[in-house]
Parts: structure tokens; C-alpha cells; sequence
């Protein structure tokens, strides 16, 4: 069952929502010859991220507290099972403030998540396919390009960084307000409540912010690129080099009907 804050969380944006390295060779995109801002229904400000949340002093404390309240075959596949992340990761994205831990039993995961579907100009859109990860193992994707939002971030603002984050690598010194025009009238919000993948055993509200965007200078076929270093600006190092990190991520571009977000 669903934890009171988790329903709350529900109510509350269900109300306010409105509505590498290697590539193919790159081809001229020309966005629509509208300015794409003045049909933006996005929300402009910040939004509230979440419940009150359990805090920790450090990984330690975190897997003591979580190890009685999960289950421990499932807790102990955390960073072992391919594809799966650690307890370092978990308290990582609760220090970075981008995600809430409820305390309940068992407790619930709740964060927001940007999903992106950029389009081309064959009407394609682009997915990302798979993931190798820092331990040497694959994570299929077969998703759209999906970043964990920062705390207190609008969602228009979530989508430069989230390009430039995931796909700078190809797109190189590009500015991002110049070559990503996001689709008018294409933002969406919904709410899903499901079983993390990342973390196996712990249930996970995601807060979906959707929409489609043009992206200039991408090329035609598959093609890779590398992230830096998730936490490399956060003051703590040592702990993320303990996490399981993406080092590249594998596009493809796909029909629009393969495509559900």
C-alpha cells in the first residue's frame, strides 16, 4: 500500500498540473520558424520537491536503517546484481537533495524524473538504448532520455542541463539555448508508483515531467556518449567513488509509436 505522503504527493500535483564518441554523420535540423517560448506551458517556478524526508549521516547509517525494513535478498543483490546501484548512490541523491526517503515501513523512494523525447526531422525519436556502467556491466534502457531532477529546478531549466549533461560529449561547445527548442504545448506531468530497478526491493513514487524537444547538430544513426563524473562538482568525492556511476550511454532513434512516456 501507498504511504500517506506518497497520496499526498499524488493529490497535490495531479491538481496543479496543467494539461562517443562515435556517430553517424550529422545533418542540418532547422527548427519551425516560431518562437517555441510563447506557447510554453511549463511551470516557471520551482517546484515543491517533497515530503519530509529521513536524513543520514552516512552510507553506514543508511544501509543500518533500510537493511530491517527490506527485504534482504533484495537488498543485498544493491550493487551486485548487474544493473543495479549501491547504498552509496542512495544516500548520494539524498544528500544532493534529489530524492526523499520516507520513513515508513518499508519506505518509499520519491524523486522527480525529467523525460525527454527529442524528435527529428525524419519525425524519429531518439532513445537510449543501453548504459555501461562504472562496475563493467550493461543496463538496458530502451527509455527516452530521463534525468533525476535538482531540488528546487523547473522543468524547462531541467531540460538544458539535462541535454548538455547526456549528450554533450557529441553535441561538443554548442550552447544549449541556441540548439534545444522545446515543442510547444508538450508538457506533461503523471504520477507512477512502482519497484525501483536501481534499487531492488524499495518502492519508488516517480513525479514524471514529459516533454518534446528539438535538438540541433545530433547525428542520424546510433551513436554514444560519455557522461562526466554524476557527483565530480560535489564536496563528496570520496563517497561517490564508492557509487555505482554511467560512463556511456548508447542512442538510437526509433518511430514514435515504439515510444511510450
Amino acid at each position: 500500500m501507498p504511504s500517506a505522503s506518497a497520496l499526498s504527493l499524488f493529490v497535490f500535483f495531479s491538481s496543479s498540473s496543467s494539461s562517443s564518441s562515435s556517430s553517424s554523420s550529422s545533418k542540418s535540423f532547422k527548427f519551425p520558424a516560431f518562437s517555441v517560448r510563447r506557447f510554453l506551458k511549463i511551470p516557471s517556478m520551482p517546484l515543491s520537491q517533497f515530503p519530509r524526508s529521513k536524513s543520514f549521516s552516512s552510507p553506514q547509517s543508511l544501509s543500518a536503517w533500510l537493511k530491517p525494513r527490506l527485504p534482504s535478498d533484495s537488498f543485498a543483490s544493491w550493487g551486485v546484481k548487474p544493473g543495479t546501484k549501491n547504498v552509496h548512490n542512495l544516500w548520494l541523491e539524498i544528500s544532493e537533495g534529489e530524492t526523499s526517503l520516507a520513513d515508513s515501513n518499508p519506505p518509499i523512494r520519491t524523486l522527480h524524473v525529467l523525460s525527454l523525447r527529442i524528435i527529428d526531422k525524419h519525425h524519429r525519436v531518439l532513445i537510449e538504448s543501453h548504459q555501461q556502467l562504472s562496475d563493467g556491466t550493461l543496463r538496458n534502457r530502451n527509455r527516452p532520455l530521463s534525468e533525476k531532477m535538482k531540488p528546487n529546478e523547473t522543468p524547462e531549466s531541467a531540460v538544458y542541463r539535462a541535454v548538455k549533461e547526456e549528450l554533450g560529449s557529441i553535441l561538443g561547445d554548442s550552447d544549449c539555448f541556441e540548439i534545444v527548442r522545446i515543442v510547444p504545448d508538450s508538457y506533461h506531468m503523471k504520477i507512477e508508483q512502482r519497484n525501483s530497478v536501481s534499487y531492488p526491493g524499495l518502492p519508488a513514487c516517480y513525479v514524471l515531467h514529459s516533454m518534446d524537444v528539438w535538438v540541433e547538430g545530433l547525428p542520424e544513426g546510433e551513436f554514444c556518449t560519455v557522461e562526466e563524473e554524476e557527483y565530480g562538482n560535489s564536496e563528496k568525492t570520496s563517497i561517490a567513488a564508492e557509487a555505482v556511476s554511467v560512463k556511456k550511454h548508447f542512442w538510437k532513434w526509433v518511430s514514435p509509436d515504439s515510444v511510450d512516456i
